[in-house]
């Protein structure tokens, strides 16, 4: 929005996909929901394309719990290897301005230090939700507000979650749903050997709106 590109999470082939669709060097930042690295570690061929592709070389901003750059710069033995291209910051709970969107970020259960988002334009309106990874539904009560589009991760499915696997299925998701009124829900991070309908059924159970399995290439408009 507005000249405004915001990514949430850069896993692990996201980059080639983005490169397809922005210029990389033109994001406004980068917020990364954990330290797993399924959810950051293209961040190293983004900090490649920055650092060797441009003269001078550019920056991107990256929104990150504690301890993103040390272990970057461990993966390469190369300290400094984050800074070079990378403007790294700690991302807390709260909330934050990237360009011409507003950002709240709120604790999730999941590892030590992670984080879901809910961004909107600052004069209001409905906004995106992001889960990240999330192993207890009710952590993002606080994000959602009636009418905004929630991207949820339902790991495993139509369940059941094993224990302290710190996950999210699909009746929890439909709990969830039925509890915030978002919009719409779109599901994402499904893990292998579960079923897209049957985690569809085990979401509809709860929830009747507007549900679907987000698809590489899926556009959305929000806040319209």
């Amino acid at each position: 929005s507005a000249g405004t590109s915001l990514v949430l999470d850069l896993g692990q082939g996201s980059f080639a996909r983005l490169a397809g669709l922005v210029e990389p060097s033109a994001i406004s930042a980068v917020a990364i929901s954990h330290l797993h690295p399924d959810h950051f570690i293209d961040l190293v061929p983004l900090r490649h394309y920055l650092r060797w592709e441009f003269r001078p070389e550019r920056r991107v901003r990256v929104i990150a719990p504690t301890g993103l750059a040390d272990r970057l710069d461990a993966l390469l033995a190369e300290p400094g290897f984050s800074a070079a291209s990378l403007a790294v910051e700690t991302l807390r709970a709260g909330s934050l301005i990237v360009g011409a969107f507003a950002v709240q970020a709120g604790r999730v259960t999941h590892t030590e230090d992670s984080y879901g988002f809910r961004v909107t334009l600052p004069s209001g309106g409905p906004g995106l939700v992001y889960s990240g990874d999330c192993g207890r539904a009710q952590d993002l009560d606080a994000l959602i507000r009636p009418g905004d589009t929630l991207l949820v991760e339902v790991s495993f499915g139509a369940g059941p979650v094993p224990p302290g696997a710190n996950h999210l299925d699909g009746h929890d998701i439909g709990e969830l749903a039925r509890r915030t009124s978002p919009g719409r829900v779109l599901l994402t991070h499904l893990q292998m050997g579960h079923e897209e309908d049957a985690t569809l059924d085990a979401v509809r159970e709860r929830y009747d709106g507007p549900l679907s399995f987000v698809q590489p290439g899926d556009a959305f408009v929000i806040g319209r």
